[in-house]
């Protein structure tokens, strides 16, 4: 935003004409005049070094007076600053992202990209909501600590992939410490974690229902959403000849862990 701190200097820029007008008089005054019987020969001679650079001093001398108007009314340049007082609530993604969220029960998509995007409408629909995201697998990582700028947080989301290999398992209760861990201290009038996941909790150190119990402790309530569905879905696997196949597989859902 661009704005001038003192802005009534720049009515003096209204005087610039008459101000060059007086430079332009007093340096005819001060040049020596000599009287010709006829113009024809002077109109044909060009213009000396010494006369352009005349001509030029006049000028810079009015630039130098606008630039000092200018200045008088003290341009400001910057961002806007808005500060956002909020008093509402702190919510803490908890996006499963192990293999198995590959299963594609959702067609065309597998479950990940299911979970994407409805944790983006909910990013979407929230407003003056701290929000932060927690991704798990084997391991628990902060994507994000709380913030409002959804934007950035949509973007985080959307680059989420399977976690690599050797870092693969659902340690559900890692990712659910990990997100009570980043709002247990937070003064917000309400706290709540988001859990989205197979609900097939197979790997880590903590157990999911210890750590929804530590949650409750802190006055934070556990919410999840369960990706997928019992039966067989197809799920890729790497052929070592023939690339990227799809085979059809069991896959389950933890509808009780869930439901806790």
């Amino acid at each position: 935003m661009f704005r001038f701190a003192d802005p009534q200097y720049l009515v003096l820029l209204f005087f610039i004409p008459l101000i060059g007008y007086y430079l332009w008089r007093h340096r005819s005054r001060m040049s020596g005049q000599l009287k010709y019987s006829t113009l024809k020969h002077i109109r044909r001679a060009p213009v000396s070094i010494r006369g352009r650079l005349r001509q030029f001093m006049f000028f810079l001398r009015l630039g130098i007076i606008t630039l000092i108007i200018v200045g008088l009314a003290r341009p400001q340049s910057g961002s806007r600053q808005e500060e956002i007082i909020t008093e509402g609530i702190d919510i803490m993604l908890v996006v499963d992202v192990s293999s198995s969220m590959l299963a594609e029960d959702f067609k065309p998509k597998n479950r990940l990209e299911a979970v994407k995007n409805v944790a983006e409408e909910f990013i979407m629909g929230r407003k003056n909501d701290p929000i932060g995201m927690v991704v798990f697998a084997g391991e628990a990582f902060t994507q994000s600590p709380l913030t409002l700028d959804y934007g950035v947080l949509t973007q985080i989301l959307s680059t989420l992939e399977v976690a690599p290999r050797e870092w693969d398992g659902t340690a559900i209760g890692n990712g659910l410490a990990t997100a009570v861990g980043r709002i247990k201290d937070s003064k917000a009038k309400s706290k709540v974690i988001i859990l989205l996941t197979d609900g097939v909790n197979n790997a880590g150190e903590i157990d999911p229902i210890t750590a929804a119990q530590v949650a409750h402790t802190f006055d934070i309530r556990v919410y999840t959403i369960g990706a997928g569905s019992k039966g067989t879905a197809l799920y890729p696997v790497e052929h070592p000849i023939f690339g990227k196949q799809y085979r059809r597989m069991r896959v389950e859902i933890d509808e009780e862990l869930l439901k806790r």
